[in-house]
């Protein structure tokens, strides 16, 4: 027996025909160019509706047209074409806004930190009966804006924190040019966070001064060696090998880095006393980690925001093998980024957080610092003094902002544009995140207990800041 279907009603037709209607009007609408003029209405509607109601920067449309700062007048974000916002509202939006910086789809000029700090000041939740009106600014903004080109993100292959992966994700980010480096740092070349004791130090006297914390922190002395993870440019290494007389033991992954490395040495006289090599560090605290009669090799280890390229899942081998390559009685020096306290308003499913991770740092992972001491711990390390740092951490990273603008044309020539634009608002972007305590840096100072349990320090710290 065939089955009967209820005929249509009138309205259940005209409701079908309208709807059909509306289908075929949005898909036209969406195949014609949206003018230019519409596009800048749009463009101010939905700034009005989405920007926090205090923000210290005005906004410069591809016009010429401005939309007034609220709350002080620190800094201009100039829209250079009717494609920039239809280009930067996509999802994740923190990583689509850094990618327009770098394709030079917006310009900042002036402070930084007034653009930077609008996701800890966002309250605009628009009422239910402006949502319509405002999704379809969004979606003609991005239909005007079109496939945003490809941006210079770094491409690696291989399992995550392999040794093969992790020399790409080194070379990556370290060796762009030595050159390059130089426009920015310090003499030295200490590429880590300055220490600022006064709060007026030029950044090479911070370097200087950060230098000699972790030499007094490790309590060094002549004769001892150390063991230098993540030696860089041969900033702490020289030093020690200057000022203390230890034995050093430097290595890096960077080929770049290790030729500058080696060359200062030479330049210092050090040779004697400061070895620099090419090796990832599981084969150095693996391969040297005891010497004649099973004593282990070093008095000392330094790893110097070294540990954020290590990862999570490597972290426990780090740690364990670091442990086994100290002598009773040694001490490690552990410098690393963490996240920080406050989190932004933007509600989390708007943002990733990655956009460093793609374009700086590939596979860079910033623990927290109880997971970090949680490893540490594991590894029967004992830790003796921890010191947080993210202060010193904002004023060195002004400082290489402010020397990477002072030198944009030679930086342009060593990067060119797009990469130039990447540094110019990571660095801009991480003096914020480090002063609003987004982000912080921690240095743990962790022994390794003689045979009967005891740490030769100081029953004070008091050494610590001794005159200078």
């Amino acid at each position: 027996m065939s089955r009967r279907f209820p005929h249509p009603t009138p309205a259940a037709v005209t409701g079908a025909l309208t709807a059909t209607a509306l289908t075929a009007a949005l898909l036209a609408t969406r195949a014609r160019p949206v003018p230019n003029a519409e596009l800048l209405r749009a463009a101010e509607r939905v700034l009005k509706a989405v920007l926090p109601s205090r923000r210290r920067f005005a906004v410069e449309f591809w016009d010429g047209s401005v939309l007034p700062s609220t709350a002080g007048d620190d800094a201009v974000l100039k829209l250079n074409s009717e494609k920039t916002l239809g280009r930067i509202l996509r999802l994740p939006l923190d990583v689509a806004l850094g990618e327009a910086y770098i394709r030079g789809d917006f310009d900042i000029e002036g402070d930084f930190s007034a653009v930077v700090e609008i996701a800890d000041h966002f309250d605009a939740l628009p009422a239910w009966d402006r949502v319509p009106g405002l999704l379809r600014d969004i979606e003609m903004l991005r239909r005007g804006a079109g496939a945003a080109p490809p941006s210079p993100k770094a491409s690696l292959e291989g399992e995550t924190h392999s040794r093969e992966r992790d020399r790409a994700a080194i070379e990556h980010h370290y060796d762009v040019s030595n050159d390059f480096y130089k426009l920015w740092l310090d003499a030295r070349m200490v590429y880590s966070c300055g220490y600022f004791p006064n709060g007026d130090e030029t950044l090479d006297d911070a370097q200087s001064a950060k230098l000699e914390h972790i030499c007094r922190k490790l309590r060094l002395k002549a004769g001892e060696r150390l063991l230098d993870i993540g030696c860089g440019w041969g900033g702490l290494a020289i030093y020690a090998a200057q000022h203390y007389g230890v034995s050093v033991l430097g290595v890096t992954l960077s080929d770049a880095q290790l030729q500058e490395g080696r060359a200062r040495v030479e330049a210092a006289g050090l040779g004697h006393l400061v070895t620099l090599e090419l090796r990832d560090y599981r084969d150095v605290l693996s391969q040297d980690s005891a010497g004649e009669g099973g004593q282990e090799l070093f008095d000392k280890i330094s790893s110097i925001g070294m540990s954020e390229h290590v990862g999570r899942k490597r972290m426990a081998e780090y740690f364990g093998a670091a442990y086994r390559a100290l002598k009773p009685g040694g001490l490690m020096l552990n410098q690393a980024i963490t996240g920080g306290i406050g989190q932004a308003k933007v509600p989390i499913l708007l943002q990733s957080g990655n956009f460093a991770r793609r374009y700086i740092f590939p596979d860079g992972e910033l623990l927290p610092v109880y997971e970090t001491q949680k490893y540490a711990d594991a590894a029967l390390f004992e830790v003796r003094d921890v010191e947080n740092l993210r202060e010193h951490y904002a004023a060195t990273l002004a400082h290489w902002a402010s020397n990477l603008e002072a030198h944009q044309d030679e930086a342009l020539s060593y990067l060119g544009t797009e990469r130039y634009r990447l540094w110019r608002i990571y660095l801009n972007a991480c003096v914020y995140y480090f002063r609003a305590g987004h982000l912080s840096v921690f240095q743990t100072l962790l022994a390794k207990p003689d045979e009967d349990r005891r740490v030769h320090l100081p029953a004070s710290r008091a050494d610590l800041y001794r005159d200078r």
